[in-house]
C-alpha cells in the first residue's frame, strides 16, 4: 500500500517561501477549474437563445462538466496514490485546456456538451490533487485550514465567472472570452508542474507495491470505514445545493423573474461570489472553534435550507431583500471545506488518494444529479418566449431544499473525530 497522507518527517521544516509558493500554485489551478464549473450560469439565457435550449437542456449542459468531473474521480485517486498528484494534475490540465477550446468553437449543443464533459474530466484532479499535498505536507490538524484557504482564494474563478464573464462576453463575445481561458489555463498549467511537489523536501516515498487490480480493490474498504457513507451523503448535498443555484438558475431566475440583463445579472452573481470567497474562508477553522465537524456543518445545513423554503415560498422578494437573500445564502451554503475535513478525518493514510476522491465523487457526483433533476423540474413549466414564470424556480428552490434536508438528517448519525480529540485533551 502507498502511504499517501502520512505526514512526512521533517515536512514542516520547509522553509515559509516554498510552502507559501506551494499553496499558492495549488490555490491558482483550483481557480480554473472554479471558473470553468460555474461559467455557465451567467450566460445561460445567451446560450439558451443561440443553440434553442430549454430549461432541461441548460440544467444537462452546466450538469455535463460535473458528470465528467464524477466520472474521473475512481481512476483518479487510485493515479494520485501511485504515481503522484502533480502528475495527475498535469496531465489533467491538457485535457481541460482541450475542452475548452472545443467549447469556445462548438457548431450544436451537442458539442457544447461534450466539451463540457471534457473540462470536468480535466479538472477532475484540481481540488484532489492539492488536498493530497496538503496531506504530504503539511500535520492533519492543519488541514481544514488548509482546505479553506484553498476554496477562499480559488473563489475568485466563482467571481471571475460572474461579472467579469458577463462584461468580457459583451466585448468580445463568450467564443472569444473562452479562448482567452483556454491561453490562460495553459500556462497556469506550465506554472504548477515547475513549482508543485509531491513530497517535502528530503522525504522519499516509496513506490507503491501493490498492482493496479488492488488498487481498484482497496476502494470496497474505504466506503466500509465508519461513518463515511454518512459524510459521503453530506458532501453529496452540501456542495451541490451552493453550485445549483449560483451555477446554474441564479442566472435564469433573474432573467425572467426580475428581467435583469447580461450585465445586471453578473453584478447579483458577484455579491454572491464574493460571499461564498469569503465564507469558504471563514468556515475552514471552525471545526477548531467548535471542536466538532458535525455541530457546524448541521447547523449551517439548516439555516440553508430554511433559506431555500423561504424563496421557495416568497418566489419574488424586493430587489434589496435578493441581495440580503444572496448573502446569506452564499455564507451558509459554502461550509464544503468543514465536510471535506470530517471525511478526511476518517481515512488512515494509505487511503488518502482515493478516500479523498471517493468523497469528491459525492461532490461533483451531486453537482450532476441535482442539476440536471432541477431542470427536468423547471422543464415541467411552460415557458413562452422561452421565459420561464417564477413558479418554475420556486419549485426548483424547494426540491433543493428537500435533497439538503434529507441528506443532513442521515450525517447526524456520523462520528465526529473532532469531538473525540476534544475530550481526549
Amino acid at each position: 500500500m502507498s502511504v499517501t497522507g502520512a505526514r512526512a518527517p521533517g515536512s514542516m521544516s520547509a522553509p515559509l517561501g516554498t510552502l507559501v509558493l506551494l499553496v499558492a500554485a495549488m490555490c491558482i489551478i483550483h481557480i480554473v477549474s472554479q471558473f470553468l464549473r460555474n461559467s455557465v450560469g451567467v450566460i445561460a439565457p445567451d446560450l439558451a437563445s443561440e443553440f434553442g435550449l430549454g430549461g432541461a437542456g441548460i440544467g444537462f449542459l452546466a450538469s455535463a462538466f460535473f458528470l465528467g468531473f464524477a466520472g474521473a474521480q475512481i481512476p483518479l485517486g487510485v493515479a494520485i496514490d501511485r504515481w503522484g498528484p502533480r502528475l495527475a494534475m498535469s496531465i489533467s490540465m491538457g485535457i481541460a485546456v482541450a475542452g475548452v477550446v472545443l467549447f469556445a468553437i462548438a457548431p450544436s449543443a451537442e458539442m457544447l456538451v461534450f466539451a463540457r464533459i471534457l473540462m470536468g474530466f480535466g479538472c477532475a484532479s484540481f481540488f484532489m490533487g492539492p488536498l493530497a499535498i496538503y496531506s504530504r505536507w503539511f500535520p492533519p490538524e492543519r488541514f481544514s485550514t488548509l482546505v479553506g484557504i484553498q476554496l477562499g482564494f480559488s473563489g475568485i474563478g466563482v467571481i471571475a465567472a460572474t461579472a467579469p464573464l458577463a462584461f468580457a462576453t459583451a466585448a468580445i463575445g463568450w467564443r472569444s472570452s473562452f479562448l482567452a481561458v483556454a491561453a490562460v489555463a495553459a500556462v497556469v498549467g506550465v506554472f504548477v508542474y515547475a513549482v508543485a511537489r509531491d513530497d517535502p523536501p528530503g522525504v522519499v516515498r516509496p513506490k507503491s507495491s501493490e498492482s493496479l487490480a488492488e488498487a481498484f480493490a482497496g476502494l470496497k474498504d474505504v466506503v466500509r470505514l465508519r461513518s463515511y457513507l454518512y459524510v459521503f451523503a453530506m458532501q453529496f448535498a452540501g456542495y451541490s445545493t451552493f453550485l445549483t443555484i449560483f451555477g446554474l438558475w441564479a442566472g435564469p431566475y433573474l432573467a425572467h423573474v426580475y428581467g435583469y440583463d447580461l450585465d445586471q445579472r453578473g453584478n447579483m452573481l458577484f455579491v454572491l461570489a464574493a460571499t461564498h470567497l469569503i465564507a469558504s474562508a471563514l468556515w475552514g477553522p471552525a471545526d477548531r472553534l467548535f471542536k466538532s465537524y458535525k455541530i457546524p456543518t448541521a447547523s449551517a445545513a439548516a439555516v440553508t435550507v430554511c433559506s431555500l423554503l423561504w424563496l421557495a415560498v416568497v418566489g419574488k422578494p424586493s430587489e434589496p431583500v435578493l441581495v440580503v437573500w444572496f448573502v446569506v445564502f452564499g455564507f451558509f451554503a459554502s461550509c464544503t471545506a468543514i465536510i471535506t475535513a470530517h471525511g478526511r478525518s476518517l481515512l488512515p493514510p494509505q487511503f488518502v488518494g482515493r478516500g479523498l476522491t471517493v468523497l469528491n465523487l459525492a461532490t461533483m457526483g451531486g453537482v450532476f444529479i441535482v442539476q440536471a433533476a432541477t431542470g427536468a423540474v423547471v422543464g415541467l413549466f411552460d415557458a413562452p418566449d422561452g421565459i420561464y414564470p417564477v413558479n418554475a424556480y420556486r419549485a426548483a428552490f424547494a426540491c433543493i431544499a428537500a435533497v439538503l434536508a434529507v441528506c443532513t438528517l442521515i450525517y447526524l448519525r456520523s462520528h465526529d473525530p473532532a469531538r473525540d480529540m476534544a475530550r481526549a485533551r
